[in-house]
């Protein structure tokens, strides 16, 4: 950084903490102004950052992309070598080795980027993305790192061990020696490990696959639905079932994993008023009730099955008009435990033949919601965090309450437990407790009448380990207190013996500290 530059980046530092309520469009005018005074290129956000030393109050006013980190913890997203599909190739894939990009995966999404300038290098993919972040104001002192790029229990185990390890190793500032070592370092570390997630099909997240993933310190699971009718996954060439689906949601949630489930709109052989039944039955059926989903409409691309049926006019995808409309009626029907965490792909529109090419999907979709007098109660629309950026409103702690809802799923019961602004509907913190079904199968849970902690989680802006922020609602006592409650619910409604936690590997101290103590693969404690 030239002399001159520097005076730039900092007398913009100065100028912009004396008027803090400057509006995004101001501070460009702002940084043209003093550029041409000193003769310079317009600073970025990230070269006035460094030019302070990353000055706090500077951070916190420039901060870039605030969504990345208002949900209590910041996404890394990395993606895994290209390998084949056991059952072929769905016809809407872009993806997979022939084409030298990862499964279902163009290879142009910013992920699919990073990953391959890194050589698909797990270590890298970390690395940069956690100095990218860092560049741009965000604390990154938790992180869930998510495994993208089709079906991890897939791949070889030995290359998912390593490939966990490498991640590990980037978060943890060090490189140990084997796995296990990696995982004990990261209950440490200086970037905590606050969450581990990978995507894979229904179909291969059977009993042996759970273990293995829990074995590696995954707290979740992404799994590729699509959709829930088995006559649409055969004209897909998808290679599973429907009942697959249900078995995988048992599984993974009788281990204790949060399920983020993925669903497409406007597949061959489905309708707008076929996937809005799909989403009910989602939501409504015992056999599924996800905890998030990724909403996806179908896009027609180049190379694949799908571009060739167009061609023919076999098949026509939605348009944004069309796909707009299902979401915003998905929205309507949300359930407020269910978190809707994506509406649209990251796909650079050149490589759209035809389908939604508009980025702003979910801007959209809210548009239209609030047109027709409705909002979204989904938890993403909930969270303090978002609430308080987009809308401008801070929860009052006098109105924080707590909020208990039971429903049945996957042979057992699960319960949602929330801290929420019961006058503004806003999301403080919230806990899943799962009964499992008969069926549940790790030893640890079947060794007495159990319960299991599938997720805690606490929202707003990141608040790092053993610090407390007059700002945020992390570290103000709402995860201790939604911990006893779960314990209170299981001993005495439903006459637990035992409470297991599926701890990320960065957490398991908290919990350490709560009462509990490491039991296999879990955190656990006995109810008196």
């Amino acid at each position: 950084m030239d002399e001159a530059f520097e005076k730039a980046c900092r007398e913009l530092a100065e100028r912009i903490l004396s008027s803090p309520s400057e509006s995004f469009k101001e501070l460009n005018r702002l940084k043209v102004e003093v550029a041409k005074k000193y003769r310079v290129r317009p600073p970025k956000n990230s070269d006035i950052l460094r030019a302070c030393g990353y000055d706090e109050r500077v951070v916190s006013l420039l901060r870039i992309k605030r969504v990345r980190s208002i949900s209590g913890i910041v996404p890394i997203a990395v993606m895994v070598k290209p390998h084949p599909c056991p059952h072929g190739r769905c016809v809407y894939c872009p993806g997979g080795p022939e084409v030298g990009t990862p499964t279902s995966y163009t290879g142009q999404e910013p992920a699919g980027r990073r990953a391959r300038e890194c050589g698909y290098d797990p270590y890298m993919q970390v690395k940069s993305r956690v100095e990218q972040l860092r560049a741009i104001g965000h604390r990154v002192d938790k992180v869930e790192v998510i495994i993208l790029g089709g079906n991890f229990t897939y791949l070889p185990l030995d290359y998912q061990r390593w490939f966990v390890k490498r991640c590990l190793d980037a978060t943890n500032e060090v490189e140990a020696k084997d796995l296990e070592e990696a995982k004990l370092l990261a209950e440490k570390a200086p970037i905590r490990n606050s969450g581990f997630t990978a995507e894979t099909r229904p179909d291969l997240f059977k009993r042996e696959h759970a273990s293995n993933m829990l074995e590696m310190g995954f707290t979740g699971v992404e799994l590729g639905v699509q959709t829930l009718f088995d006559d649409v996954y055969e004209l897909i060439n998808r290679g599973h079932t429907v009942d697959d689906v249900a078995e995988a949601f048992k599984v993974a949630k009788d281990c204790g994993f949060e399920i983020i489930a993925h669903f497409m709109l406007g597949l061959p052989g489905s309708n707008p008023q076929r996937d809005l039944e799909m989403f009910k039955m989602a939501f409504s059926d015992p056999r599924f009730k996800p905890d998030g989903i990724k909403i996806y409409p179908t896009l027609v691309l180049k190379g694949t099955k799908l571009y060739e049926l167009w061609l023919k006019g076999e098949y026509k995808p939605y348009s944004t008009k069309q796909a707009v409309e299902v979401i915003a009626e998905v929205k309507k029907i949300v359930p407020p435990w269910i978190r809707i965490q994506r509406v649209q792909r990251d796909i650079p529109v050149p490589l759209i033949v035809d389908g939604v090419k508009r980025s702003d999907l979910r801007k959209l979709v809210l548009e239209r919601l609030e047109s027709q007098g409705f909002r979204c109660r989904c938890i993403r629309c909930r969270e303090v965090g978002h609430v308080k950026l987009k809308q401008g409103v801070e929860p009052r702690p006098e109105d924080v309450k707590l909020k208990v809802e039971e429903y049945e799923a996957s042979d057992g019961v699960e319960v949602f437990l929330s801290y929420e602004d019961v006058v503004n509907d806003v999301l403080i913190g919230l806990l899943r407790l799962r009964i499992p079904s008969s069926d549940a199968f790790r030893p640890e849970i079947t060794e007495k009448p159990s319960a299991i902690v599938r997720v805690l989680h606490v929202y707003g802006d990141v608040v790092p380990v053993g610090s407390r922020s007059e700002e945020g609602w992390q570290h103000r006592g709402y995860g201790s207190m939604l911990l006893r409650e779960a314990e209170r619910i299981a001993r005495e409604d439903y006459d637990a013996k035992k409470i297991l936690i599926l701890s990320a590997l960065g957490v398991k101290q908290y919990y350490a500290k709560q009462g509990y103590r490491k039991d296999g693969l879990y955190m656990s404690k006995y109810l008196n």
